[in-house]
C-alpha cells in the first residue's frame, strides 16, 4: 500500500507550486562547502579580501544554493519514496549572491510532466527559485526528475 503522504506522478499537476520553509546560512554552512569542494577562493573565505569586492564582505560559493536546494526539496517530505532521480539540471542562473547570514527559501513550480516508455515512471519538470529574505531571487533554473507512478497503478500498468 502507497503511503499516504508521498506524491507520485499522478498527484502531480503543471503550475503546482512548493515553498520551503527558511534556512539561514551559517559560517559553518560556507566553510564546509569550502573543504567539501575544494574552493578556497579568497571570495569565500577571506574578510579582508571580500571587503575590497563590489559584495562588501564574503559570498557563499555559487553551487551552495543547488546543494541547498537539494535539501530543502527533502524537507517537504512528500518525494522520499517516489522521487527516483534527478534527470537534468537546465538554464541555471546566478541572479544575486549569497552571503552569510541570508535566510533562503525554495519555490518550486511544476512546468509539466510525461510518463516515461517503462510502466510506472514519469517526468515533472521543474522550475526552481532560490529566494532571500529580502524577497531576491538569487538562483533559478529548470531541474527534471524521474519520479515514480502510483505503485498500484504501476502495477496494472505492467499486469
Amino acid at each position: 500500500m502507497a503511503d499516504t503522504h508521498t506524491l507520485y506522478y499522478e498527484d502531480i499537476e503543471a503550475g503546482r507550486v512548493f515553498v520551503s520553509t527558511g534556512r539561514t546560512v551559517t559560517e559553518a554552512d560556507s566553510t564546509m562547502f569550502c573543504m567539501l569542494s575544494g574552493d578556497w577562493n579568497p571570495l569565500h573565505c577571506d574578510e579582508e579580501f571580500a571587503r575590497s569586492t563590489p559584495f562588501g564582505k564574503r559570498v557563499v560559493g555559487g553551487i551552495f544554493g543547488i546543494t541547498l536546494l537539494t535539501g530543502m526539496f527533502t524537507r517537504w517530505g512528500v518525494f522520499e519514496l517516489s522521487a527516483l532521480a534527478m534527470l537534468s539540471l537546465d538554464n541555471w542562473k546566478f541572479h544575486a549572491p549569497i552571503l552569510i547570514g541570508d535566510t533562503l527559501h525554495v519555490r518550486m513550480t511544476i512546468t509539466g510532466k510525461r510518463l516515461t516508455s517503462k510502466p510506472g515512471r514519469g517526468v515533472i519538470e521543474r522550475f526552481f527559485e532560490i529566494v532571500n529574505q529580502n524577497g531576491v531571487v538569487t538562483q533559478s533554473g529548470d531541474s527534471a526528475m524521474l519520479i515514480a507512478c502510483r505503485p498500484d497503478e504501476a502495477m496494472a500498468a505492467a499486469g
